[in-house]
């Protein structure tokens, strides 16, 4: 046997008990963690609510120079690996073959990792930083030519290659020490070349549970917020009340789905929905863009695309900045929550991405989302932001709500009420798209990277997800959502490192595996 057969032979014992296969204590801690802070959170929301919020402020002020300087190092590697003689390496061995196609690779990727995100901000953001809603970058004066411009550089900077940078030097990761290094597709398996045999210890175990309780938490606070939206759309196109009750409906649903989504396997499941998803949101993308003003989101696209650089050194710049606020609040909570989300993206990109060389994942990881984001923003923020300036619409005075703001600019446009109802079946189906991804990636964290575990496993998560929500939702409403994400924020901090070590363990993987030689 030789040392890469020696490693796959490294899994963590399963234990197979209730018609499940999972791993002690992986599994049973992560899933005592969830429910002690769901349950704290729900007795205590006001104190949690305080503690949480504390922490992020903590954090956000005292390492902002360090999760500035992160994407800025992410980005350079994964530039330097596609461009590299590195990049010809194909993800499981050079006789491995991509198991989805290219357009559905794409859309699983959106899907899980910024649909959702893209529904909620896609009109929000640059109106929010053109009228001062959200503050403005640098404090120029709100409703200038500048704040104009820089509402749109700033949406795609946010929302582009430094995000995306992050989620895929975690998914290449992960993908290569699965695919070529033959090691358990979790977390801890990228920390061999400096744990060694180590990693199948506490250490693993504290990483890789860390990773599902980051997962679950912010997969709750995501259905939570999207449910949050829909039913603001589904009040302010019928009337009727957005109450609490009919939230917790609409995650019950949500969940249904989910769980029939997880019984139809990948094919059946995310992937249908993912190209499903991607074929609504370009026709409502190409929709707005008709109706819109079309010209003028066509300037945007070619001023976004000539101002992005300059104006993302700008953004990027931690020093002597004079908009603090906007800077903590806007910029660095984005790279925080990137950081924080990497674990559940970058395991799911990971699962989805073999047999394709390291530059190809490059170029689809970094340049698609970056290229269907810069014409989103401009898109549906020019549309918005045009209504306000026109006096038009439910936005003639600005946003009242980020929530409605898509909703409010669809009115004004063509056939608004269908093209509202899409929205929030595109919510809605994004959500189950989340749901159904994050419960197969904790699964595969808890199962100890298996292929192939009991679909009831993966019933389960997808039950944790929707139920946690449900009781944050419950328990303490909006305000527990915020909790959760200040919980998030924070939570980033220590997974930054580990975002860090996984580049310059791919670097020494990588290398060792261009020469034959197994670490």
């Amino acid at each position: 046997m030789d040392k890469k057969e020696n490693i796959s032979m490294k899994k963590q014992k399963i234990i197979k008990s209730f018609g499940m296969e999972m791993h002690n204590p992986v599994f049973i801690v992560s899933a005592l963690l969830i429910l002690l802070f769901s349950l704290i959170t729900l007795i205590f929301p006001d104190q949690s609510n305080h503690a949480l919020n504390g922490a992020k402020l903590w954090t956000l002020s005292k390492f902002d120079w360090f999760y500035s300087l992160i994407p800025v190092l992410i980005l350079t590697l994964c530039i330097i690996l596609a461009i590299s003689p590195l990049g010809k390496i194909k993800l499981g061995g050079p006789d491995a073959k991509p198991e989805y196609k290219v357009g559905s690779w794409i859309a699983m990727l959106f899907a899980a990792g910024v649909g959702i995100g893209f529904m909620f901000y896609g009109s929000a953001e640059p109106l929010g930083y053109y009228t001062d809603w959200y503050g403005t970058p640098f404090n120029v004066s709100a409703e200038s030519s500048e704040a104009r411009s820089l509402a749109f550089t700033t949406s795609v900077f946010h929302w582009g290659l430094s995000a995306w940078s992050i989620y895929a030097i975690v998914g290449l990761t992960l993908a290569f020490f699965a695919y070529n290094m033959g090691l358990p597709l979790t977390i801890r398996s990228a920390f061999f070349p400096i744990f060694g045999d180590k990693i199948w210890g506490w250490r693993g175990h504290i990483i890789d549970m860390f990773a599902v309780v980051s997962t679950v938490f912010g997969l709750a606070c995501t259905v939570g917020i999207g449910a949050t939206q829909a039913t603001g759309g589904l009040s302010y196109i019928f009337d009727i009340e957005a109450t609490k009750n009919l939230q917790i409906i609409l995650i019950v649903v949500i969940t249904i789905i989910a769980i029939f989504s997880v019984l139809r396997g990948m094919n059946g499941g995310v992937k249908l929905l993912s190209n499903l998803n991607m074929s609504f949101a370009g026709l409502l993308l190409i929709f707005v863009i008709i109706a819109g003003p079309t010209a003028g989101i066509f300037k945007s696209i070619i001023e976004t695309l000539v101002n992005i650089v300059p104006d993302s050194i700008r953004l990027t710049n931690w020093v002597g900045r004079t908009d603090q606020n906007f800077f903590h609040d806007w910029t660095i909570f984005y790279w925080a929550w990137w950081i924080a989300w990497s674990p559940f993206v970058g395991m799911f990109i990971a699962k989805i991405s073999k047999g394709r060389t390291i530059r190809q994942f490059m170029m689809g990881v970094l340049i698609a989302p970056f290229s269907i984001g810069l014409i989103w923003f401009t898109a549906f923020g020019e549309s918005a932001i045009s209504q306000f300036e026109a006096k038009t619409g439910d936005l003639s005075m600005g946003m009242s709500d980020s929530s409605l703001a898509l909703f409010q600019m669809l009115n004004s446009l063509p056939f608004s009420g269908i093209t509202s109802v899409i929205a929030i079946f595109l919510l809605v189906i994004f959500i189950v798209t989340s749901a159904d991804s994050g419960s197969l990636v904790v699964d595969s964290l808890t199962s100890s990277g298996q292929d192939s575990t009991p679909v009831r496993q993966r019933v389960f998560w997808a039950l944790m997800i929707g139920l946690t929500s449900i009781a944050l939702l419950y328990g303490g409403g909006n305000e527990a959502l915020k909790s959760l994400q200040a919980g998030t924020i924070t939570a980033a901090l220590p997974f930054s490192l580990i975002v860090l070590l996984y580049g310059v363990c791919l670097v020494i993987g990588l290398i060792s595996y261009s020469k034959k030689e197994y670490i």
